[in-house]
């Protein structure tokens, strides 16, 4: 069997998912629309060997154990069955940006693990008959053409590794479906990425493994008296910020991400033990966004499970913005990302897009 390598990007919800209904499937209590992030990226390598005793996981350079290793050979278990294999993997995986720390490393690690352990073991989804019906309040302009299973079947296996991972199988804007179960909880492209400009400027205050994860976090959403309200208001800031990007409208956009972050982190801080991702340069961060946008600057802020803030602006505001931030005290640095693509394959140094039509 094959080496397969392959790449993927992390994404930044402008619409969060933030707890689930069921933890196993990492089925969501909502729905969410994110973008892919361009130069930030997951490679991730995977090869089946008839020789190995067991999983072989290696991650950042570092020999992965405890959960880690247990969460990769998961995924791979799921991959086994499905390609009716037995052999164990390797499987060497880096990323090119801090890990942990807020700028979702576990959605381009799992999205580029599906890909790359599915190829690896064979399996081309795009030779099956079963073609998952389109969701719903999509034109078929926005999806990918033809070979919907091809998009569904990789979104669907990331998410069962890390639920934001199925978002960064598909390219440019995207909105992950919460579905009724299984079979129609997956991510779309609701937008390729030259529809929008849009530039991410991460305002990067720790590169520090934060304490309580992700996947932890999502456990304990239930416990805030908020998280009910939060879910049951997701379709009105859902159906606002997908038209908002379809209509490249900023200022629509601006204030329904702000406050769909502002109310997840708000669920964080009531949860039971609370978590208080923000630090003190957090804060600033959002004041001056805020500020500036007040004076006719096209940016806004949205922050993921950490203490980085990531400023959204148009590309032709990026220079300025990434200023504005960068001389925020307490910003270690800033990091711009423009919209990336899909996840893609790796062969003979060159990169070769998926794609779905």
């Amino acid at each position: 069997m094959h080496p397969f390598t392959a790449l993927a990007n992390p994404n930044i919800a402008f619409i969060k998912y933030w707890g689930n209904r069921n933890d196993a499937l990492s089925l969501p209590a909502n729905g969410s629309i994110s973008m892919n992030l361009e130069g930030l990226e997951t490679r991730t390598t995977v090869i089946f060997d008839t020789r190995l005793p067991a999983d072989e996981i290696k991650i950042n350079g570092k020999i992965a154990r405890g959960m880690a290793h247990a969460r990769v050979s998961k995924m791979l278990d799921e991959v086994r069955a499905l390609a009716g294999i037995q052999h164990f993997a390797r499987v060497e995986s880096e990323n090119n940006f801090p890990t942990g720390t807020g700028i979702a490393s576990s959605a381009s690690a799992f999205a580029a693990l599906a890909l790359a352990a599915t190829k690896a073991a064979g399996l081309d989804p795009s030779t099956s008959s079963h073609r998952p019906g389109v969701l719903p309040g999509y034109h078929p302009d926005v999806l990918p053409g033809g070979h919907l299973f091809d998009l569904a079947a990789l979104s669907r296996l990331a998410r069962r590794g890390s639920g934001s991972a199925c978002r960064s199988i598909p390219g440019g804007f995207v909105e992950w479906a919460a579905g009724t179960g299984d079979a129609d909880s997956y991510a779309v492209s609701i937008a390729p990425p030259e529809h929008w400009d849009l530039t991410d400027c991460i305002a990067m205050i720790s590169t520090d493994h934060k304490l309580t994860g992700s996947t932890e976090g999502h456990t304990m959403a239930g416990t805030s008296a908020l998280q009910s309200a939060r879910v049951d208001d997701a379709p009105r800031r859902l159906g606002i910020c997908r038209h908002a990007i379809l209509n490249r409208d900023f200022a629509a956009f601006a204030e329904i991400v702000e406050e769909d972050s502002i109310l997840m982190h708000a669920v964080m801080m009531t949860s039971r033990p609370p978590l208080f991702y923000w630090q003190p340069a957090t804060l600033a961060v959002i004041q001056a966004v805020r500020a500036a946008r007040a004076k006719g600057l096209p940016v806004c802020y949205t922050i993921d499970a950490g203490p980085n803030v990531h400023v959204i602006c148009t590309w032709a505001a990026a220079e300025k913005t990434a200023k504005l931030v960068g001389n925020i005290p307490g910003v270690r640095e800033v990091r711009l990302a423009k919209v990336g693509g899909p996840a893609r394959l790796v062969e003979n140094s060159s990169t070769i897009l998926m794609r779905f039509e």
